[in-house]
């Protein structure tokens, strides 16, 4: 026999039943009808009004093992409590469970996992207020696994566990399959989501995905897909949704740059930092604060600096709950530099002088110049520029020679002075040129006197000379006879054939080597035969004629005559003038 309702009428399943208190006045109803057409079976705030189901449960087949939840929600004013019953006595079990919403107006009766035919009934969800008590009924039926019907929702693709951070879109996939279509509902924590009551933040594609855009931290949750046709009803596993908040340490995504300016000058800096949260952003110099603190803007703060006179350290410090950085701008006002420290020679070759210095400047500078000059009353000082370090050889310099060196600095203002002269002297190389004016004498039958003058280049401290001499000048030198001079510029060579001509050359060493032979000089070994001229020289040259000069070899007396051989270069054969001394 069917239970009675208030007036005596069978209460049927899915029928809610009303059960008022006080009989209904004529503005009770018309509150109840302003009350349903404006907000959708909500109460009008202070007038009393009895239970009234927003939400009934439907009838269900759960399959065995799985879930079944029935959602029941009402309204009224006061505010209804919503309660299950099973067999007229409430809801009692460990897998059985009501998990209440909307301030108890509203609850789920989730029964997990389903026995049959432990769970087999008719649940009742009642709703009462001061006014009146409504109750609504739905059917559980359970099917064991094996003995499903064809067409029996399938979950083909549950939700997967997701981490997704706020703000940002959330998608929870879910497809199945059954005869018909299943319908695909979502549960969050045991309970209904509605994707409605989001402003279209939370909205079920076509699909049956869930998607959540600009996601909040109460969207954080177990979800449910559950699959519903004709033919019953399956739940997916469930999986955890976790949006988190992004926490970012800061960083400066824009470095404070460094800047030169001229006295008096402005300038300003800017100083960008990030994070999550974002950070406050300050400027100091060294422990004062230039931005006071209910100033600080938040990820970018430009420092404007005025009429600057010294140069000094900025610091822009960014600051969060996750922590503080810094970065430092350097303001440099621009001044001629210092003078350097004085240079200090650190090698020396024949020919380059390598030094070394310290800057002497606290502020970078652009480069260094160095001056240099051979030590004496009018020598000019030379000059290399562009040096971006504080060692440099300076090359290109003659051997065997005292040079006076100074370096200066360079920046954006100017050459600034040089600092103090270092002395430095050159190695020795051989010597650069031959010995010069080389002279012949017989002073007897077979013994000649030869002199020369010292090498304009000689490279160095000459240690002494060498005389080749020869009867045959066409022999290789290697096997010309020498005589070695020390300490002099004139020596004899004895021993000599009488009547033959000798051809003599010399040479000039230093310790590193010798250096390049003179000009040959011819002597014939006959006593009264005059020596060879000596610098022999062409003068003035015109369209007909050459001038040329000479000197005799030690001494005028004796001498009768010149001859002068001489023929042209293209034609012409050798041709000899006679003249007198």
């Amino acid at each position: 026999m069917s239970p009675l309702g208030a007036a005596g009428t069978p209460i049927q399943p899915g029928r809610p039943v009303l059960r008022p208190c006080l009989s209904p006045s004529p503005l009770w109803m018309l509150l109840s009808f302003i009350f349903f057409i404006t907000s959708h079976f909500s109460c009008i705030c202070g007038a009393p009004a009895p239970p009234k189901f927003t939400k009934i449960p439907t009838d269900q087949i759960g399959v065995s093992g799985g879930v079944a939840s029935f959602v029941c929600q009402a309204s009224g004013s006061p505010k209804p409590v919503v309660y299950w019953n099973k067999k007229g006595k409430k809801v009692n079990s460990q897998r059985i469970e009501t998990i209440e919403f909307d301030e108890g107006a509203g609850a789920v009766l989730r029964i997990q996992p389903l026995r049959a035919p432990r769970d087999e009934n008719t649940y009742e969800c009642v709703a009462r207020n001061s006014e009146g008590e409504v109750s609504v009924t739905a059917k559980l039926a359970i099917i064991r696994e094996d003995l499903l019907p064809f067409g029996f929702p399938s979950i083909d693709m549950g939700p997967q566990l997701k981490v997704v951070e706020r703000s940002r879109t959330a998608t929870m996939l879910c497809a199945a399959s059954g005869i018909p279509d299943p319908e695909i509902s979502w549960f969050k924590d045991f309970l209904p989501v509605e994707p409605g009551a989001s402003q279209g933040r939370i909205k079920q594609l076509r699909s049956g995905a869930l998607q959540i855009e600009n996601s909040e931290e109460t969207d954080q949750g177990k979800y449910e897909c559950v699959a519903t046709n004709s033919q019953g009803v399956r739940y997916s596993s469930p999986a955890n949704l976790y949006v988190r908040v992004r926490r970012v340490s800061p960083r400066f995504s824009i470095l404070p740059s460094n800047h030169e300016i001229m006295p008096g000058g402005s300038v300003n800096i800017t100083c960008v930092a990030v994070g999550s949260p974002m950070p406050y952003v300050k400027w100091m110099l060294g422990p004062e604060d230039l931005t006071p603190e209910d100033e600080m803007p938040i990820g970018r703060n430009v420092l404007e600096l005025n009429g600057v006179r010294e140069s000094a350290n900025y610091t822009c410090v960014a600051m969060s709950s996750l922590g503080v950085i810094e970065a430092v701008a350097q303001v440099l006002v621009k001044t001629l530099p210092k003078p350097p420290g004085t240079p200090i020679v650190t090698e020396t070759t024949a020919t380059s002088v390598t030094i070394t210095w310290d800057s002497g400047n606290p502020d970078p500078v652009s480069y260094y110049i160095i001056q240099y000059r051979a030590k004496g009353p009018d020598s000019k000082y030379e000059t290399v520029d562009s040096i971006t370090t504080t060692r440099y050889s300076i090359g290109g310099l003659y051997p065997n020679t005292e040079y006076e060196i100074r370096v200066s600095a360079f920046n954006s203002i100017g050459q600034g002075p040089p600092s103090a002269r270092v002395e430095a002297r050159t190695g020795e190389q051989a010597p650069a040129s031959p010995p010069r004016n080389v002279q012949a004498h017989i002073i007897s039958q077979n013994t000649v006197m030869v002199r020369w003058e010292e090498p304009e280049e000689p490279n160095g401290q000459v240690k002494g000379y060498r005389v080749y001499y020869t009867m045959d000048p066409s022999r290789p030198m290697n096997e010309w006879q020498i005589h070695n001079v020390q300490d002099s510029v004139i020596t004899t060579i004895q021993n000599l054939v009488t009547s033959e001509t000798y051809t003599i050359q010399v040479l000039a060493f230093t310790s590193v080597g010798d250096g390049p032979f003179s000009d040959p000089v011819h002597v014939k070994v006959m006593p009264g035969v005059p020596g060879q001229p000596g610098k022999f020289k062409v003068g003035r040259v015109t369209d007909t004629s050459i001038e040329l000069t000479w000197e005799p070899a030690y001494t005028k007396e004796g001498i009768v005559n010149y001859e002068l051989l001489y023929k042209p270069v293209r034609f012409g054969g050798l041709e000899k003038l006679t003249f007198g001394p």
